[in-house]
């Protein structure tokens, strides 16, 4: 790291738990981030501000004026423009060190694959089922860790799934495919704007902690009640009959 780079980052430099490897650790990962709406504001922007080396920022939607109540990396003047591209302008102005590449598509199967594979980390900043369980699928397919964060009304949840270690839960155990099909979304049910940058923010927080082996909420489910600022934590075991992490010997 340069001289202007040592001050960027000097605040965490001066974590025993950070220092300069872990740092250089954060400069060298690559993070693969689905959804750059609210959760994605909040996650990628912290892991700009961060100096992780590389984002990858996918997400098919334009601004619209009711994004602006809880997604801070758009604003008024970019309502119609492509999200990712709004979202690549704020957090190149936040950090230059960081390298974005966006995609304003619903990537396919084999493409999110392709990207999981190139990533250290996913983060799933989605707002559907559908999604999340194509980037489950995907992330226990290249083995790449996953941070899942959601957030309606004014509950909020947070999870890690890590496919490497043997007898990991994946995402499709805590919430099997089907019986996701009804729930709404944040359009139809609302959200309470500042528990999606909480949440968000917490995402890159895990995703940060795990690229330098500080302990995360791996196979644990983190609920949050922002009403009440209630927590709690629920163990998520694997499901032996789940059709995504666990194959017929």
């Amino acid at each position: 790291m340069d001289d202007e780079q040592l001050l960027r980052y000097s605040r965490h430099l001066l974590l025993p738990e950070i220092d300069i490897d872990g740092q250089e650790k954060w400069r060298q990962a690559r993070i693969l981030i689905i959804g750059a709406g609210g959760l994605g504001s909040a996650a990628g922007a912290y892991l700009a501000a961060s100096g992780i080396g590389t984002l990858v920022l996918c997400d098919d939607d334009r601004v619209e004026l009711s994004n602006l109540q809880r997604q801070i990396l758009h604003s008024t003047e970019r309502i119609g423009r492509l999200k990712v591209e709004s979202a690549r302008d704020t957090l190149a102005a936040l950090n230059p060190d960081v390298n974005i590449h966006t995609h304003a598509a619903r990537l396919s199967a084999d493409a999110l694959l392709e990207e999981a594979r190139r990533a250290d980390l996913i983060l799933d900043c989605s707002d559907n089922f559908a999604t999340r369980h194509a980037i489950n699928r995907a992330s226990v397919a290249a083995r790449t860790p996953l941070g899942s964060g959601a957030v309606i009304g004014f509950s909020g949840q947070l999870a890690v799934f890590d496919p490497r270690p043997p007898n990991a839960p994946c995402y499709h155990c805590l919430f099997p495919e089907a019986a996701d099909a009804c729930t709404g979304t944040c359009s139809e049910n609302g959200v309470f704007a500042p528990l999606v940058g909480i949440i968000g923010a917490w995402q890159a927080a895990e995703a940060l902690k795990l690229l330098v082996g500080l302990p995360t909420l791996t196979a644990t489910l983190l609920l949050l009640d922002a009403r009440t600022a209630h927590t709690r934590r629920l163990t998520i075991p694997r499901d032996p009959a789940c059709p995504v992490c666990c194959t017929p010997a």
